[in-house]
């Protein structure tokens, strides 16, 4: 390899120990190439996979939510329940490629998803799209300006907790976001501002504020805001035509997804770095690849190969599992490649309350 050892106090992986990854890790030019050299004939999305993964699931998840609020014995309604939540949550998730997705790529795609998934669960894909890329600039990632990266193994033990439980309030949030604000925001050109630059983005960093939408992009952010801003205010008139029971219900189930979401979007990454830039190899080693078959059930749509997803994040999902078998077997165990590895959830849950277990308040 003609890259440059990587100090043994920065690696990550199994093998680790624990200890932390190094921001100026020098970029491992053999892993970068082979990435590229070995993925060239898989690199295409697929409509093929992409539209009936997508549609089944919402079908699979909306009819499984009927289920719930409209079955009368319990065990059928809780049943109902939980396939909803995982049906809805593979739908939702389809967010992230959308946002990787070539303008020409899947023609009809996110318009038809934004319909179908994104502005029935108040999440259309503005709130995703944009700001995710910034995520991926080799300059911004891990620093302040990236919406999605807080340093949370560097920070106290209760933050975890809060972290992931803060998710239950999605709902609410949703509701007010498009069914107030937006409506509100109409009249107050202030109100308007903050809501854009705080609350229309599906962020974890609280520093983050969006900046003005692009001319370009303003006719179908508008779309999308005024379809979610409609079906929140029908969503929230409701209980006086329909009860309490089905919003409550589907209010239930949509705070379970985001719960869900929030607990892989903590082990997606290490989140051990403090602000500084990073080298695309540092923040490969900095996120989790978790190739193992279960992971897809928690992380699916590809999300189990998350640091692979940060190494080439134009490749389709559907082609992650092959990308990463082909440069496992090219660079071999013990490579730099391999060192992003996982075995699960709850050793990567237990490596991070580790680290901040040593950050007692």
């Amino acid at each position: 390899m003609d890259a440059t050892t990587i100090p043994d106090n920065a690696k990550s992986g199994p093998d680790a120990g624990g200890r932390r990854v190094h921001s100026q890790i020098p970029d491992d030019k053999a892993m970068l190439r082979a990435a590229a050299e070995l993925t060239r004939d898989i690199n295409k999305a697929r409509p093929e996979i992409y539209w009936p993964d997508m549609l089944i699931s919402a079908a699979v998840g909306y009819g499984a939510l009927a289920g719930a609020i409209l079955f009368e014995t319990p065990w059928m309604a809780w049943v109902s329940a939980i396939v909803a939540v995982f049906a809805l949550y593979r739908a939702l998730l389809f967010i992230h490629e959308i946002s990787h997705l070539h303008r020409d790529a899947l023609p009809g795609f996110r318009t038809a998803w934004n319909l179908v998934v994104g502005i029935p669960m108040l999440t259309p894909s503005l709130m995703y799209d944009s700001p995710h890329r910034i995520h991926h600039k080799r300059t911004q990632y891990g620093t302040v300006e990236d919406p999605e990266y807080m340093p949370l193994a560097l920070m106290k033990p209760w933050s975890l907790p809060i972290f992931v439980l803060v998710a239950a309030l999605a709902p609410i949030g949703l509701l007010i976001r498009w069914g107030i604000l937006a409506p509100l925001g109409l009249i107050i050109p202030p109100l308007r501002k903050v809501a854009w630059e705080r609350f229309s983005t599906l962020a974890i960093n609280p520093e983050f504020r969006r900046r003005p939408a692009e001319e370009k992009e303003r006719n179908w952010f508008l779309f999308q805001q005024v379809g979610a801003s409609i079906w929140a205010i029908v969503l929230m008139t409701t209980p006086f035509w329909l009860g309490w029971r089905p919003l409550l219900i589907a209010a239930g189930i949509t705070a379970a997804v985001a719960v869900f979401n929030q607990l892989r979007t903590l082990v997606a990454h290490l989140w051990e770095n403090d602000g500084e830039a990073m080298t695309v190899t540092a923040q490969y080693l900095d996120s989790v690849n978790v190739p193992r078959f279960l992971a897809g059930i928690w992380a699916p749509v590809g999300l189990r190969y998350h640091a692979l997803h940060h190494l080439m994040p134009s490749l389709p999902y559907h082609s992650l599992h092959e990308a990463h078998k082909r440069i496992s077997t090219h660079l071999g165990a013990g490579s730099t490649f391999d060192q992003a590895s996982h075995p699960g959830m709850w050793p990567l849950v237990g490596r991070i309350a580790r680290s901040t277990m040593g950050r007692r308040a």
